[in-house]
């Protein structure tokens, strides 16, 4: 039963991942959550491990995502060098503060941001087409650690704060997706290492899993979300 789930609940995962840039975090930590909790996982880390598997399976999705968008020409990795940098640094202050939170807090942090998200998106306004990429260093520095700081306790790409950014300063709508898929490599890769070596050294010890990152749920996971 759930194999059964985590198969079906796949495949939306990774077709929201190609067509939007995500990594597919929002749909797949939740339904880690679900899964984790019904195999009687321990309690205390319920949300660590779901977020660090998240994490597992972003990393060979969203390759598969930027290929894809990168055949098109549709991602830029000047943006991608000159921003990674700081979702990096984001990354890690993020990693350390998920380590630091039992799982009801951290469940708190995700439902809250999600919903702030979603007033964010919701209400935000179309620019007009014609407009110069102007994106300085400051603006990279800031937005940079914001995105990656917020992403890290939440297992996802943060493509649904990226995407906006980048179309706000200047990116049409297909390179904004194809460079935020790029830019969630960064920091699935970042959140795995971190979720990995936390999962150490807090001595989790979780069935069937390394640091905070299930085997089976990744092994299933990866390969229905990456076609």
């Amino acid at each position: 039963y759930l194999i059964f789930i985590m198969v079906i609940t796949a495949i939306p995962a990774g077709f929201a991942a190609g067509l939007f840039g995500i990594g597919g975090g929002l749909i797949t930590v939740p339904i880690l959550f679900y899964i984790f909790g019904a195999a009687g996982m321990e309690p205390t880390y319920l949300m660590h491990l779901a977020v660090g598997t998240s994490f597992g399976i972003i990393i060979p999705t969203s390759m598969v995502s930027v290929l894809t968008h990168h055949q098109h020409k549709a991602v830029d990795f000047n943006i991608v060098r000159g921003y990674g940098f700081f979702v990096v640094i984001g990354v890690i202050l993020g990693t350390v503060l998920a380590a630091s939170l039992k799982t009801k807090p951290l469940i708190l942090f995700f439902t809250i941001v999600v919903y702030i998200l979603a007033f964010y998106l919701l209400f935000l306004k179309e620019k007009e087409s014609d407009l110069t990429i102007n994106m300085g260093l400051p603006a990279k520095i800031i937005s940079g650690i914001i995105t990656g700081f917020i992403s890290a306790p939440m297992g996802i790409g943060g493509a649904v704060m990226n995407v906006p950014i980048l179309k706000f300063f200047g990116y049409p709508i297909n390179k904004a997706i194809g460079s935020a898929a790029a830019i969630g490599f960064i920091i699935a890769l970042f959140g795995a290492i971190g979720f990995l070596i936390s999962g150490s050294y807090l001595n989790a010890n979780l069935p069937f899993s390394v640091g905070f990152l299930n085997v089976p749920a990744f092994l299933i996971f990866f390969p229905i979300t990456a076609f």
